[in-house]
């Protein structure tokens, strides 16, 4: 297995910040806030009522209005960003064996909208209540990966991760892992979420864990502040396509990166809440070192977690001082949920996308909305506070974590 090689030969995006890959790169290079007051649903009843909405998002840009109508947005979103990948990657599809291309997908709660509003239609229609012959296929998490094989044909491995925001990087380790099995020769992996609804921002309302920054949308996530409030909710998708070196090379693909090793592990400490000195996260990135065969000195940037919760926050920086020591201080540490939000089981997609920008671009993306100094947050890290920094990135680390105490930490290095 350690033989071969896994690079990254194409990626796809439709975030808060933009509806494409270039749209992305643009807006975490200027340091764009996704943030606004929620479109999508009367938030009168709601303690929160902002997120980090998809803009300008209608489906018939995408699909018929048929095809439309069978897939929850979760799905939408999916389809849209692994099509990208695709088309980055150029991969001529009539000359590939799709025996051996899969489809990995992460979702932490699939069709949340599908479930609300097929439960509110049937309570409230007393004449003629029914279910829509589509509520399951809609509904659960695996059916985008299901959909996006289908479309293209591709007939090898087919199946969603599900650990809550540590979905879509599981999809990326397993992904990686079935190519060094040589299972397959390609994989498209990443995930997707759509969970800003009233079933969503209400649950999390309920858990104390969003933000209640009505005030100032725009600033509400705002990682390592003093006073950060909790995370923002946001939505969207991103794949990457995951393929076997000498596959790559021999179709004369353009290579933008290569996973060099992960890390997984569980706090076993609380159902939502971190390990409070970040043990958990400690583990996890020193079995991503491990895996990757390289040295602390070896990381120039790290995407954290970093959702701008009170805990979560420190306990993820505590772990990364603990494990790197004085090199913490040489590395660009940023959170770009700081302008995404938190997209659930979508965030270890496109913040993977944007350590692989970070490599290929030569720039860090800002940790956004800092104000305030954390006493308790070591003034000496480089955060990446407010705007972005140009640096030279060989190895870039992504950090995600989930609800159940989920770990997951990707490495990813520059191609040469």
């Amino acid at each position: 297995m350690g033989k071969k090689r896994v690079v990254i030969t194409g990626m796809g995006a439709i975030t808060p910040i933009g509806n494409n890959l270039i749209e992305y790169t643009s807006a975490l290079k200027n340091g764009l806030s996704g943030c606004e007051e929620i479109k999508s649903f009367d938030t009168t009843k709601f303690k929160t009522k902002f997120a980090c909405e998809v803009k300008s998002y209608d489906p018939l840009d995408y699909f018929d209005r048929k095809e439309s109508r069978k897939m929850d947005i979760f799905s939408q979103f999916g389809m849209i960003a692994a099509e990208e990948a695709i088309i980055h990657s150029e991969i001529n599809l009539d000359k590939i064996n799709k025996n051996r291309v899969g489809v990995i997908w992460g979702s932490g709660v699939g069709g949340i909208e599908t479930f609300q509003n097929e439960l509110i239609n049937f309570a409230e229609n007393d004449k003629n209540p029914r279910f829509n012959p589509f509520f399951i296929p809609k509904l659960i998490p695996d059916i985008c990966p299901g959909i996006i094989a289908i479309k293209y044909d591709f007939r090898g491995p087919n199946f969603a991760t599900v650990s809550a925001c540590a979905s879509g990087s599981n999809a990326i380790i397993d992904a990686y892992n079935y190519i060094l099995s040589d299972t397959s020769d390609i994989i498209i992996t990443g995930g997707s979420e759509s969970a800003v609804n009233e079933t969503g921002v209400g649950g999390f309302n309920a858990l104390k864990a969003l933000s209640e920054r009505n005030d100032s949308p725009e600033t509400a996530s705002r990682p390592f502040d003093r006073d950060r409030d909790g995370f923002v909710l946001g939505e969207g998708g991103g794949a990457l396509i995951l393929e076997e070196y000498n596959h790559a090379r021999n179709r004369d693909a353009k290579i933008y990166g290569e996973v060099i090793g992960f890390g997984m592990s569980c706090d076993a400490h609380h159902i939502t809440a971190p390990h409070p000195e970040g043990e958990g996260a400690r583990l996890v990135m020193e079995n991503a070192l491990k895996s990757a065969q390289i040295k602390i000195e070896d990381i120039d940037h790290i995407n954290v977690h970093g959702t701008s919760t009170p805990l979560g926050d420190k306990s993820e920086i505590k772990a990364i001082e603990k494990i790197f020591g004085n090199h913490a201080e040489r590395i660009n540490i940023c959170s770009t949920k700081s302008m995404t939000g938190h997209l659930l089981g979508a965030a270890g997609a496109i913040e993977s996308i944007a350590a692989l920008i970070s490599i290929n671009d030569s720039f860090i993306p800002p940790t956004i909305n800092h104000f305030n100094y954390d006493e308790e947050i070591n003034p000496k890290l480089n955060l990446t506070l407010n705007k972005y920094q140009s640096r030279d990135v060989n190895i870039a680390m992504s950090n995600t974590f989930g609800f159940g105490g989920h770990n997951t930490s990707l490495v990813f290095k520059k191609y040469n």
